[in-house]
This record gives C-alpha cells, structure tokens and sequence, in this order.
C-alpha cells in the first residue's frame, strides 16, 4: 500500500478566498474498506433535459435485451454501448387536464410527475421534483444540496403555450409545488461557485485574480504542495491530474467568455456566457464532472435547452429552427434534419459519459457510481406524444444497473416508476412520486 497518512474526505486546499475539495483519494479510504474490496464513493444522479422530443424511428432500438446494434440517432454512443440502458415505454400524464399544452405540460411534469397547473399568474403550481425529493436526503452530505444548471435564461412571466406560464418551459427542478428553482448558466459563475473563490463570478473578482495570479491554483498552491509530500504515489499521481484537469477548465471558460460588451453609447455590459453553444453545453458538462469528483453535489439537473427551444444548428448545417423542425407534419425533409439535431446532441451525451468513465474512483469509475438520466419530456415532436419517452440512463449506480442493454416496458408506464428505482440507489427511498404506481423491474439484469 502506497499511501502515507490518512485523510478526511472533506479536506480541501486553501488559499486567499479559494477552497478547492479535493476528489476521493486512497488515503481517504479506511484500510478496512481497501482489505475488503469495498467501493466508498457515493452514487451520485443527474438528469440532462433535452427539448422538442425525438424522430422516434431514428431512436428506438429494433429489439429489447442486450444492445446490438444501435438506431441511428444513438450511433455516436457506439463505444459506450456497454455503458448505457435505453428505456422505452414510460409515459407523462394528460389525464384530467382541461387543455394540456405541448410543452408547458410535459415539461413542466417531466421531474414532478404531476400535471401543472393551467395558469399565467402567480399561482404557479406542479410538484416537488425527483431531485429535490434525493436533495432532502442526502444534499446534507455535501457543500450544495443539489445544482441546477443550464445554457438558456429561465423565464417566469409569459405565455409560452395554450395559457401555461412559461415558468413551466424554462424550469424542471421544483424545491416544492410553487417553488422552481433558477438555472446558472454562466461556467465562469459556476466554477467559482465549485472552488470556493471569493467574489463567486462578479466581474470585479474575476480582474482581482486575474491581476494576483494565473488561476485558482496559483492561490492554493502552497497548501497542494504540503499535502503533495504527505501522499503515495498513486494519490500523487492522481491529485496532478485532478488540478491539471481544474486549469485545463480554466482556460477553456477563458478562452470563450468576452469580458465586456457594448451595448450603448458608455455602457458596457459583462458577459461570461461562451457565444459557442456546442462550447458553452460542453463547459457545463466539465462543471457536472468536477462537482462530481470534488463531492460537492450529488443531486444535479442539466436544461441543455428550455422547452420548444427554437435554435438553429448551423455547424452541422441545418439552419432551421429546431421547434419548426419538430412540427415535421410528415415531412422526410425536416425528419431528417431532426434526426441530425438528435444525433447531435448524442455527441454531447458521448462527451459528459467519456469524461466520468475516465475519472477512477474506489474499486471503479465516477461513471461506475453515476447514473445520468438523459431525456425529452415527449416522443414525436410533431405529435407531443407522451405515451413513449426517449430516454437513456447511464452508469452504473454504485453496481446496481446492468447496462448494455434495451429495456422495454407497457406503453404507458409511468415515468415516475423509474424515479422511484433511482431515489433507491441514491441512497433517498420513497414509496410514492407524482402518479407512481411501483418500481420498475429489470434494472439489475
């Protein structure tokens, strides 16, 4: 055994306003758990919200059980096959709904399970979200409860559609019924926010260090060093790639924001948000692994776009707007355009589950004590189908998940039942969420 001392889990490094936690190393692992083959880590959930559903023919695999091979859409997961579980079948609810909009209502039931609200006031209601519901357990473990991350503004005012809030269309994570919380979606925000640094993200802080110091672990760099000779050679080697890892961040989110930008004659407005979409959801995909590998959250959800997002995709030539695209109305034209959009965004996925699985962790990965919950709040786009959701999940969960395979279940099962398997391996079980109606079988093969 190669380490040296013993270390708290919670020891972080620290320096002029920056705590930066450090991730689990062996000699933060009781020798006891090392002699019995143990793995320590906790099992972390995230749940990554794509909009305008899927071309569900592109999507779907052609047989459930184990994943040969793979439909069109998810192509680019190829190397990660093993990894990943897609599911079909699970549903959102109309029932009872006086005029269930496309979106508000999927969207605004996709983590609560419970139908919004019809209202374009302030008496905003849906439910208490499956990771506020993980949050209450276990967030007091760890320096944020939960994160709520994404790369387009909420709204709260508006109608979005069919006499809906657009509250319901920019947000997923409810605290309680009336309550949702805010999107960050700003990297430079957020990663301040992660390492502790004083003035988290204001402009003025950003200039002071800038003007100190290089990077964050310029300030902390006397307090790495101590703990560098107390280590083995394993943790050694580990915590270089770790902080290698926290500037290689650093100067990606440098290299993409624009300090200032006119925006009348003797103002200047701050801007940190990169004007690079595919850059701008990939930094948060960087910020979901850190806060992973620091523990500084467990809980986590990630609106890679709001509801009927209508942005075009010009790197990948397609100049439509994708919302447009999604009301296809049967066309050949626009479903492949679609389908490309999807894929695209597969890539995406491909990126966040290469970066976890290559974080080693305990007797695994951060992947192997991860499960990443990908999915659109419907099917068909054009349809606002609700009765089959595409959807994958991802990881392990702590070795409770037998990925690698296509689970099918009745069209029309309850979403929810799947978030009750999940709060399970989080470590939050409960017997009711939303319109539940039990857990769902098969997950461990």
């Amino acid at each position: 055994m190669s380490r040296l001392c013993h270390l708290d889990r919670r020891t972080v490094l620290r320096g002029m306003g920056t705590a930066i936690a450090l991730p689990l190393l062996e000699s933060m692992v009781p020798v006891r758990v090392l002699g019995g083959g143990g793995a320590p880590a906790p099992v972390r959930m995230a749940v990554l919200f794509a909009p305008n559903g899927k071309h569900m023919p592109h999507w779907t695999p052609a047989t459930e059980g184990p994943l040969d091979t793979l439909p069109q859409i998810m192509q680019p997961l190829e190397s990660m096959k093993s990894e990943i579980l897609p599911v079909s079948g699970l549903a959102l609810s109309t029932e009872g709904a006086e005029v269930c909009g496309g979106h508000s209502c999927s969207v605004g039931q996709f983590l609560t399970c419970v139908l919004p609200k019809r209202t374009l006031g302030k008496d905003i209601r849906a439910g208490v979200s499956v990771d506020q519901v993980a949050a209450k357990v276990v967030g007091k473990h760890t320096r944020f409860p939960s994160l709520e991350l994404g790369c387009v503004p909420s709204l709260y005012a508006g109608d979005c559609d069919s006499g809906y809030s657009c509250v319901y269309t920019t947000h997923i994570a409810w605290r309680t019924p009336a309550s949702p919380l805010p999107k960050e979606i700003d990297p430079r925000a957020l990663f301040d926010r992660l390492v502790g640094t004083a003035s988290a993200g204001d402009a003025a802080g950003r200039g002071q260090r800038k003007r100190k110091a290089k990077s964050v672990l310029d300030l902390v760099l006397e307090d790495a060093r101590s703990l560098h000779g107390r280590l083995g050679t394993g943790d050694r080697q580990k915590l270089e790639e770790y902080l290698y890892a926290i500037r290689q961040i650093e100067r990606r989110i440098e290299g993409t924001e624009v300090d200032r930008v006119p925006v009348s004659s003797g103002v200047e407005k701050p801007v940190g948000i990169p004007r690079d979409r595919d850059a701008h959801i990939r930094l948060m995909m960087d910020m979901i692994v850190l806060a992973f590998q620091m523990d500084a959250t467990r809980v986590l959800t990630f609106m890679i776009g709001n509801g009927s997002d209508n942005r075009s995709f010009p790197k990948i030539g397609i100049s439509d707007g994708h919302h447009n695209l999604s009301h296809h109305v049967g066309s050949k034209k626009k479903q492949a355009k679609l389908s490309k959009i999807n894929r695209h965004y597969m890539t995406h996925l491909l990126y966040l589950l290469e970066k976890l699985r290559a974080v080693e962790e305990g007797e695994g990965t951060l992947l192997d004590n991860s499960m990443i919950l990908y999915g659109c709040a419907f099917g068909d786009g054009n349809a606002h189908d609700h009765k089959d959701l595409p959807l994958i999940v991802a990881g392990r969960g702590g070795g409770t998940i037998k990925p690698g395979r296509h689970l099918r279940y009745e069209k029309g099962t309850p979403l929810a039942n799947l978030y009750l398997n999940m709060l399970d391996r989080v470590g939050a079980p409960t017997d009711k969420l939303g319109n539940s109606t039990g857990r769902l079988a098969g997950w461990e093969g």
